[in-house]
Order: C-alpha cells, then structure tokens, then sequence
C-alpha cells in the first residue's frame, strides 16, 4: 500500500480546544490540557496514522496578543508551527464563538496559500443553531475547503475529521515509526505532565509566571527513571501556595505527576521537585530551550 505523510498546522485562539483535539486524533495522550488558556507553551508534534497515512499533527500554543518575552515566544512558535504545513487546520470553540482573536487569525490566514480548514469544537456544549451561524460568518469571511462539527471531549466527529485529514495528505515515506506518538523527548514529556497538575491542582492560585524545568533525566539500573525538576515562580508568596501547608500541595503534585508518568514512560518513577523563586526566570535563555521555545527579543 503507498504511504502518504503530511504537515497538519493545528491553530486558534486560547482555550479553543487544539491539545484536545490532537490528543483524540493521535487516540492518546500527547499534550497536557488545562481549562486555563494559552497552556500550550511550545509547539508539540503528535503523530496520528490513519491506513497508509501519517499525520504530523503541529500543536501550536493559542495565538493572542503578546505582552511579554514569553507571550512572544509563544505566538512565534504558533505561527512558526504553521511553515511547511501541508494543510492548515483553524480550532474555534463552537460554544464561545466569533472574537477579535479569531478574527485577527483569520486575517493573517487569508494570504497564505495553504489549504485550510476549519473546525468547529465543543459541539457537544454549543448551541446548534448559533454553530450554523458562526461556520457561515468564518467561511464568509476566509472560504474554507472544509467545515467539521467535532467534540474533541467525546470524540465526537473525530474520525470523519482524520479521515479527512489523511485523504488530503501527499504521498511519501513516514517521517516516524509507527509505534511514535510524539517527537516530544521523555525529559520535556516530564516537565509538562509536572506542569498540567501545577495547573490543575493550584487554579487560578497560581498565574502564569511559572514555569517547570528538568534538572536530571537518569535511567536506573533496575529500569526504573530518576527525574528531579525545579518549579520556578516569580515570589515568595507562589513558592509558598506550591509548597502547601506542610509541604502537602508539592507532595500531591508531585504524586499525581509521578503516577501519570509512571504509565506514559511505562517504567517506575522516581519524581524529585522542589520550588525555586527567580522573579526573571522568564529573562533565562537556557530555560526557553529546554521547554522548546526560541528567544524572541
């Protein structure tokens, strides 16, 4: 059977779904997911296969308005994810609808020449008539090759839109085997999982100026991982409501990241954190690279 194999750009606005979607597509998990936006930082490869097909599916952090070196960094990685991309694949939440965010995405869309897509998400929780209305307002505005209603939650529409993703694939070798589900090293894969329970476990307690870094990444013997991280926070006030009263917060965090490493790695963990404040944590260079973001000044 000819292998196809293809780019998929998968962009939006914040919280429109993205790392949902790719997840259900790829059918496990690749990309942490949060109810807080803009939790994608870096862009992040998923790799789905559908028959002969491989998709590459780019899981670009939500394009907004930067305020800061790393919102930066951010939206460049997003429109950065999207060169070379063989399709574009445009994410709106169905239930929330049309904002200036999208609007401003569909401008800088319209020029390029690739085909694009659009995916209206969360069908499960919108209203009908009003999905109807925003899928007529977005293709007026950019003429779509195609328009999916999806629930990346309950999947939804899932396989009708990767079937249709890998009809639209060129032909050619896959770029990976067929057992990769992700180009994310181990050593990052850890840093993320660390991070979503930071996100789940500490709500809008903690905002965005945080970050999580792996220090050491070393197989034991026995087959077992040693994984030691440090979770930089801008104050003393965050590095307290991480820690918890007692050290309990940290604990429960660094227990529920440890189980879900222990079954994505497939391996015990050994899962070592501790919390370090640095107010210009997002001013370190070496930082950026290892969670797979560029320097943007």
């Amino acid at each position: 059977m000819t292998q196809h194999c293809g780019l998929i750009a998968v962009v939006g606005a914040p919280n429109a779904g993205k790392s949902t979607l790719v997840n259900a597509l790829v059918g496990q998990k690749v990309a942490i997911v949060s109810p807080k936006a803009q939790t994608t930082r870096a862009r992040l490869m998923g790799i789905a296969i559908h028959d002969a097909t491989q998709l590459l599916l780019v899981d670009t952090p939500g394009i907004f308005e930067p305020r800061r070196r790393l919102d930066r960094a951010m939206v460049s990685a997003a429109w950065g994810g999207t060169e070379g991309a063989d399709l574009i694949a445009l994410v709106v939440d169905g239930k929330g609808g049309i904002g200036p965010k999208v609007t401003t995405i569909l401008e800088s869309l319209a020029p390029r020449p690739e085909p694009k897509l659009l995916i209206l998400n969360k069908v499960d929780i919108a209203d009908k008539p009003r999905l109807l209305g925003h899928a007529a307002k977005l293709n007026e505005a950019l003429p779509f090759a195609e328009t999916f209603f999806v629930s990346a939650t309950t999947g939804d529409g899932v396989p009708e839109l990767k079937a249709a993703l890998a009809a639209r694939m060129p032909e050619g070798p896959w770029h990976f085997p067929d057992d990769q589900v992700a180009d994310m090293t181990d050593r990052m894969l850890a840093a993320e999982v660390t991070r979503e329970q930071l996100y789940h476990q500490l709500h809008a307690e903690l905002p965005y100026d945080s970050a999580v870094e792996t220090e050491r990444y070393q197989e034991r013997d026995d087959g077992s991982v040693e994984i030691h991280q440090q979770i930089l926070v801008a104050r003393d006030t965050q590095r307290a409501i991480v820690l918890g009263k007692g050290g309990s917060r940290i604990k429960e965090i660094g227990a529920k990241a440890r189980a879900e490493l222990k079954e994505l790695l497939g391996v015990p963990v050994h899962l070592y954190l501790h919390v370090k404040v640095n107010p210009r944590w997002e001013e370190d260079r070496s930082l950026y690279r290892d969670i797979g973001l560029d320097w943007v000044d």
